[in-house]
């Protein structure tokens, strides 16, 4: 593709020469003469200055590259979208696949692709221009919207509602039973029959291996434009607002609630019947016991304000000395105290 044409779908600012060819999209580091890469954090600054990339995506304001340049107030965004321009552009046909097994009662789109050993319970539905891969498993009257991906060997549990553009990687899991027991008289666990409903709202991405459970009554709900990455536990009852964005190894408790633009990085964990406020941010391994007020940035455990926590954890290597020197100081001062008893007796 030409670069000037590059740069118009892109809507960027073009220093260069617009009849170069770009092939495709590249690393800074990897790029070569015929390949697009970009820059949008100043650690890359020497690659920039050294790379051999034919262009650039590089924002307004950033220093020069030794190549032609794409400039944007948003360079990771034009990024995107010129991965998105150059990806593989192949999907499955249209229609069931002679190895799928589709119930009784179903309503598929006819563009839709249903992959081989695909199984639909009965009653259905899937909209038009989804794509359901090889081995996914969909139980009866669950609904699948439209332009839906759902990857191999995703399991998809009865009546369990995804909207539209949803995106669900390998080997999820939506609808499963929520962890639910009551005591019996012989200190048993009897199981509490897990009915609820699980509603994916448009928009969302599920990460590869995740885990969405249902409840015994309500439901599980994902609010619309969520990213939820690979690896992640949500519970029974738990309802995740709209655009909040959940790393890898998160683990949210049944009937929490996260608001509206939440980001829980990677690894943390949250208790149960807690209020996540709208906009709050968890960095990496915080455990939050308590409900959380909107727009909070928080650390530790139990997670407190990152401040605070940034001071503290300074502290953590310096304990050691720190007790060895107050012990010291506490001998010294013992021996001070001896010293003027034994003047006060004399």
């Amino acid at each position: 593709m030409k670069l000037q044409v590059l740069a118009e779908r892109l809507g960027c600012r073009l220093e260069g020469d617009g009849a170069l060819d770009i092939e495709r999209v590249a690393g800074i580091e990897k790029a070569g003469p015929s390949d697009l890469t970009f820059f949008a954090n100043t650690k890359y600054a020497a690659a920039l200055r050294a790379t051999r990339a034919g262009a650039v995506i590089l924002g307004e304001r950033a220093e020069a590259a030794p190549c032609a340049m794409l400039r944007t107030a948003n360079p990771y965004f034009a990024f995107a979208k010129a991965m998105e321009i150059f990806a593989d552009p192949w999907t499955p046909p249209a229609g069931v696949h002679a190895r799928a097994l589709v119930g009784a009662g179903c309503d598929i789109a006819v563009d839709a692709s249903i992959g081989a050993y695909a199984v639909i319970g009965d009653g259905v539905r899937i909209g038009a221009r989804t794509i359901v891969h090889p081995q996914v498993v969909i139980g009866r009257h669950a609904i699948v919207g439209d332009d839906c991906v759902i990857h191999a060997r995703v399991s998809i549990r009865e009546r369990v509602a995804l909207g539209s553009r949803v995106v669900v990687q390998d080997g999820a899991v939506i609808g499963s039973d929520g962890y639910g027991f009551a005591r019996d008289a012989d200190g048993g666990h009897y199981k509490i029959p897990q009915v609820g409903d699980v509603v994916i709202e448009d928009d969302v991405e599920i990460g590869a291996n995740t885990t969405i459970d249902r409840p015994a009554v309500g439901e599980t709900r994902i609010g619309a434009g969520a990213k939820i990455d690979n690896l992640v536990q949500i519970a029974h009852g738990v309802s995740v607002g709209r655009r909040s964005l959940l790393a890898a190894q998160v683990g949210i408790a049944g009937s929490t609630t996260l608001e509206e633009s939440v980001t829980l990085a990677g690894q943390v964990g949250v208790a149960g019947h807690l209020t996540i406020g709208k906009g709050t941010v968890a960095t990496a391994q915080t455990g939050i016991p308590n409900s959380v007020e909107p727009g909070s940035l928080i650390s530790g455990y139990p997670a407190i304000d990152n401040r605070d926590w940034l001071k503290a954890s300074a502290v953590f290597k310096k304990l050691p000395q720190l007790r060895r020197t107050l012990a010291d100081l506490e001998r010294r001062l013992a021996e001070l105290e001896a010293r003027a008893g034994l003047r006060d007796e004399h």
